[in-house]
């Protein structure tokens, strides 16, 4: 089957443009001097387990009041610097544990892709928590930000295949 002469947007989104996107210092919800400032920084994969680099993927990064968006470099590795919540709990009461929501924009997507992170340090909270508990057993680690050496969370996106992290429809 031959590709088609021109390719239209409702085949792939990318590349992605920064015209209107990216600003000096998006990727700060805080400042970096603030006690509770958190690096979270990763790479976006494609199902092969190649980097999407520059310019073909971001990431958006909020909960409650603040809100981030780092583009991924040449390599496919993010960062932002946010805050870590508190626990908040759903609309009927339920605790939840500490998390951050994540949405990803890459080349090949058609909307965001919207998942979660949540903190390593939260086991407790994490092992009550009932959005993490409606993912299957298996997928739950993907939703799971690992400590780097240098205190950042180190949070991979893995779009599809092996290890693919765990995507809520909304």
């Amino acid at each position: 089957m031959s590709e088609p002469a021109v390719v239209s947007p409702s085949q792939t989104i990318g590349p992605l443009y920064g015209y209107a996107l990216m600003f000096d210092g998006c990727e700060c919800a805080v400042e970096p001097d603030d006690p509770r400032a958190v690096r979270v920084e990763g790479l976006v994969l494609d199902g092969a387990g190649q980097p999407v680099a520059y310019p073909e993927s971001m990431v958006e990064v909020w909960q409650g009041e603040q809100w981030a968006r780092g583009r991924a470099d040449e390599h496919g590795r993010f960062h932002v610097l946010v805050r870590k919540p508190e626990a908040t709990p759903l609309p009927d009461g339920t605790p939840q544990a500490p998390h951050l929501e994540l949405a990803v924009f890459a080349r090949g997507l058609l909307r965001a892709a919207r998942t979660r992170i949540y903190f390593p340090d939260e086991a407790e909270a994490n092992e009550a928590d009932p959005v993490l508990a409606r993912v299957p057993e298996a997928s739950r680690g993907t939703l799971i930000a690992v400590p780097a050496a240098d205190g950042a969370l180190r949070f991979d996106v893995r779009l599809q295949g092996e290890g693919e992290t765990a995507f809520f429809e909304l």
